[in-house]
């Protein structure tokens, strides 16, 4: 960590369609080696797929999906005394919609279907109602840091 000033946030422009910074923070994340237009024309396809088989706007699924993401805590690994613990931390808002967004990319990643944007579509709508890989991800975190609930005054 550093020891000099605290850094300076830049503002994340929101994006063209939806006037989101989540959605511009989810395309930055989901682009690959700077092609920014590749990222949105996927995320914007997949908001039409997903807006096509729900019959709800887009955005708003998304906005619900990462809500289903969003881990309260998890666990980091603390060494005392020779022994490595896995503590259980509450995690930030930042870095909680940070988290949701890479298992929400890197699980459409996974996925069988065709395209990427149908890929993105399909684990957001799964999300949204509450299943798929990456919600399982959440819970697994969530039983992970429950089960180590007992290392908790290791915290710092």
């Amino acid at each position: 960590m550093s020891r000099r000033k605290k850094t300076i946030r830049r503002p994340v422009l929101p994006d063209a369609r939806y006037d989101s910074q989540t959605v511009s923070k989810f395309i930055n994340s989901l682009m690959f080696e700077g092609k920014k237009a590749v990222a949105e024309r996927i995320f914007y396809g997949a908001m039409d797929l997903v807006e096509s088989r729900t019959s709800q706007p887009g955005v708003n699924v998304f906005k619900q999906a990462l809500a289903n993401l969003k881990p309260v805590v998890e666990v980091k690994s603390r060494r005392v005394g020779g022994a490595t613990y896995q503590v259980p931390v509450e995690v930030r808002p930042d870095r909680r919609t940070a988290l949701a967004m890479r298992w929400l990319i890197s699980f459409s990643r996974e996925r069988n279907e065709k395209s990427m944007a149908e890929k993105l579509a399909a684990e957001v709508i799964s999300a949204s109602k509450g299943e798929g890989n990456a919600v399982k991800k959440k819970e697994d975190t969530h039983r992970m840091a429950e089960a180590n609930k007992a290392f908790a005054h290791y915290r710092w």
